[in-house]
């Protein structure tokens, strides 16, 4: 299996999920449930996460999490292991409790925390465990409609505040906000078996990317590709480069040797790890060995052309400039 991509900073915003091994239950009593809201509230002061909300379902949990120091790997390792000893524990088990790694996507806090807040909540409404959120007792909704100090140690208040500045019209504005339907894209993402990266605005992303591309590429995780620049930067930043027309690399001409076009294709691959046939529609190339036979000849171009070599850097630093 391979490892999960992990991009932590201080201040991160998440949505996590785990599930039961072969979808099993990780909760078989109320005890079990009560237990993992426990452990929740002492991971959360060791680790100094702040927790904004969760559901617990029979089989599966969601928790939407803020790191002031940038250590979701440390915390949620705590969570799931304390879990399954306790678990295991008090039910006479033993073993793997959960599927495997949990998932999780970086959030953008100024644009989805409400979304996700709303998604994780109605999680009892869709699984038609209860026909009223009111009525389920393993969720933080419980939290946010009571003015309980039972409830301080939820981190509430910032979430609350992208409602209303007035305090007074918190739960108001809350209960407003959760009875709508969740929006449909947030459906379409959270319910794929594959999560993406990171959900957000396209300025997030682009930042995001900028940020941590060079520091995460790895082949052995699949998912850092998902922090590659965009097409369109590289074609940009390109043409910039050489000075030309972005008609310039779509251009093929029989005998010459078209170094914006074919250094564009190169970067293609090397940076987002595009297979031929992507490159090929992206180029209008029709043949696979087209694009391969650029590929090849750059690369020989490059073994034998130090000035290449530093131009290549070069447009790889002003890349990763342009996406920050």
């Amino acid at each position: 299996m391979s490892r999960p991509l992990r991009i932590e900073y201080p201040g991160a915003w998440y949505h996590v999920m785990n599930r039961g091994r072969r979808s099993e239950k990780i909760f078989i009593n109320k005890k079990d449930y009560q237990t993992l809201i426990d452990i929740l509230i002492e991971a959360g002061d060791l680790w100094k996460v702040n927790i904004s909300a969760y559901s617990l379902m029979p089989n599966h949990y969601h928790l939407l999490i803020n790191t002031p120091a940038g250590n979701l790997s440390r915390f949620m390792r705590h969570i799931n292991g304390v879990y399954t000893q306790r678990f295991n524990k008090n039910h006479k088990f033993e073993g793997q409790l959960f599927k495997g790694r949990y998932k999780s996507i970086l959030v953008d806090g100024d644009s989805y925390l409400l979304q996700l807040l709303r998604y994780i909540h109605r999680n009892s409404l869709r699984a038609k465990i209860v026909k009223d959120m009111d009525d389920f007792q393993w969720s933080s909704h419980q939290g946010y409609i009571t003015k309980s100090r039972d409830w301080e140690w939820l981190y509430k208040e910032f979430i609350l505040s992208l409602l209303s500045d007035d305090k007074r019209e918190w739960i108001k504005k809350y209960r407003n906000f959760i009875n709508q339907e969740d929006r449909k894209e947030v459906i379409r993402v959270l319910d794929s078996k594959k999560w993406p990266t990171m959900i957000g605005s396209e300025k997030f992303i682009s930042k995001i990317k900028g940020k941590f591309f060079k520091q995460k590429e790895n082949k052995e995780i699949p998912e850092s590709y998902d922090l590659s620049p965009e097409i369109k930067h590289i074609k940009k930043v390109v043409c910039q480069f050489y000075g030309v027309h972005d008609d310039v690399l779509h251009k093929s001409i029989r005998g010459i040797f078209n170094e914006p076009r074919n250094i564009v294709i190169f970067l293609s691959r090397k940076l987002r790890n595009d297979t031929l046939e992507e490159i090929g529609r992206e180029f209008s190339l029709h043949r696979y060995s087209s694009v391969s036979t650029i590929l090849i000849r750059t690369k020989e171009r490059l073994k034998n052309s130090p000035g290449l070599q530093k131009k290549i850097k070069k447009m790889e630093e002003m890349i990763g400039k342009s996406q920050q």
